[in-house]
């Protein structure tokens, strides 16, 4: 299982590096645009997470509370990911179909599996679900900044000229969102089952 979550996270890593170099060929080669997209930011964090997770377990190594609760908080994010593409706003990606299929569904799906099917972790404190809300928050904040600013915005659904009515709903729409996908993961880290079975 350490070696499957490595490679997919490097395998993660490569995707997001081709899209990155992909869009050079259509005038996108600002990184902090590119990573401004909360899809692809979330999914470098998540592969990183994955990538340090599988490592410890390949040494032998106790899961970490921190990593433990920074993989609880990117599957809550990539469950919002999923479902804000895939069944509220469908095809909106620039990127190339395989890697929006890759970031917007291969990867939550993996991810949400691992989580609730091996359970090499204890179940998780409902006290520290708030531990979902400090990035997302920080990467809304950023992209107001910007489009207040500089006027660039990953999502036409925060553009300023929408005003503050409709950007509040919107934010307090995703934040929701991140709190019921936080809800079903902290609920899976108590499962037992095929998470039992696979720990014998």
């Amino acid at each position: 299982m350490g070696a499957a979550r490595v490679l997919a996270g490097a395998t993660v890593v490569v995707v997001l590096g081709y899209g990155y170099i992909e869009g050079i060929g259509h005038n996108r080669t600002n990184p902090l645009d590119y990573f401004g997209y909360f899809t692809n930011l979330t999914s470098l964090l998540t592969s990183g997470i994955l990538i340090s997770c599988g490592l410890r377990t390949i040494r032998g190594r106790p899961a970490d509370a921190r990593l433990v609760l920074a993989r609880a908080a990117s599957i809550a994010c990539m469950i919002v990911v999923a479902v804000v593409y895939n069944g509220i706003v469908p095809g909106t990606a620039a990127a190339p179909p395989w890697v929006s299929a890759t970031l917007h569904a291969a990867l939550p799906i993996a991810v949400v599996l691992d989580w609730l099917l091996v359970g090499d972790w204890p179940p998780l404190s409902w006290r520290l679900i708030w531990i979902v809300l400090p990035y997302p928050l920080l990467w809304l904040a950023v992209v107001l900044v910007r489009g207040a600013t500089d006027g660039w915005v990953p999502y036409g659904s925060l553009l300023p000229e929408r005003g503050a009515a409709s950007l509040a709903v919107t934010a307090a729409g995703l934040l929701a969102m991140l709190l019921v996908g936080a809800a079903a993961v902290w609920g899976g880290s108590r499962l037992t089952g095929v998470r039992g079975a696979l720990r014998r």
